[in-house]
């Protein structure tokens, strides 16, 4: 089996040394495999990603000396194919239309009898306001939609597992039990409005079209990837082994984010930095 994987940013904001850190590993495990490495682009939020940003992504990568096949897979282009797999899990009776608003998960989640808001991989945690006693019938409509994931747990036989050869924030393997699945992922939004799909739902669909066989990427994902193996096994598409590694962080122990700029590879470029001396400072 061919070692393939990939490295997914979004084209909105600079690539800091966390992007790095991911990008080198997954392309050095590759290359240490004599495998494939890919680069795509999560760029379905288009009210926020601009073209100068992934131009700066295929810039920064190259100089940290990474090469991929071309051209790059980009999620915009890719709007039919979530399409036909929302169209799979509505004629499973899974989704369900979901019109709340941010502000109305997070008002339903704090109301008393709910107690304090929880959140899980894929933010607050959804009360169940809009989920239907049955599925609900006819074309499926051209609205946000939400995986029953009860009902979707259901529907399977054999227990969900995945290879982990890394490991999760707090030593996590791949075990998944459905049970705390409910209760800690709740119904997961996989049509958002302006977007088409979830990143969940792209992510699984592209990973298996791409044939991706290791999934690396930071542990911030790790407790995602229960969510993204129960869709691989509602589509019939293959899980790959996943590698969750180490997140890079500030002096003050915060994940960096994109809004840090201090830390932004074109930063280090312009101070005169090399990419061996970007490989020195994440570890590698």
């Amino acid at each position: 089996m061919t070692f393939i994987t990939r490295f997914a940013p979004s084209p909105t904001g600079p690539l800091h040394l966390g992007h790095a850190f991911s990008a080198l590993t997954a392309y050095d495990m590759a290359q240490t495999a004599g495998g494939l490495f890919h680069l795509r682009i999560d760029d379905l939020d288009q009210s926020r990603s601009r073209p100068e940003w992934e131009a700066q992504i295929y810039d920064d990568l190259h100089w940290l000396g990474l090469d991929w096949p071309t051209p790059a897979l980009r999620q915009s282009d890719r709007l039919p194919r979530y399409r036909d797999a929302l169209n799979s899990l509505w004629d499973q009776g899974l989704l369900y239309p979901c019109s709340c608003s941010r502000a109305d998960i997070r008002a339903a989640a704090s109301a008393p009898q709910e107690g304090a808001p929880l959140h899980g991989p894929d933010g607050l945690i959804y009360p169940g306001t809009c989920r239907p006693q049955s599925p609900p019938t006819g074309p499926m409509p051209d609205s946000p939609l939400r995986l029953d994931t009860a009902r979707a747990l259901a529907r399977l036989q054999a227990p969900l597992s995945f290879t982990e050869t890394g490991q999760g924030p707090d030593g996590e393997t791949g075990t998944i039990t459905p049970q705390d699945m409910v209760q800690t992922v709740g119904d997961v939004a996989l049509a958002r409005p302006g977007m088409g799909a979830s990143y969940h739902l792209s992510v699984v669909c592209d990973d298996a079209d791409q044939v991706i066989t290791h999934v690396i990427r930071g542990q911030d994902l790790f407790t995602a990837t229960q969510i993204h193996v129960l869709l691989q096994r509602l589509l019939g598409l293959p899980t790959p082994i996943y590698h969750h590694h180490r997140l890079i962080r500030d002096h003050e122990g915060r994940r960096l984010a994109k809004r840090d700029d201090a830390r932004a590879i074109a930063t280090y470029r312009t101070m005169g930095k090399t990419p061996d001396d970007i490989r020195q400072m994440l570890g590698l």
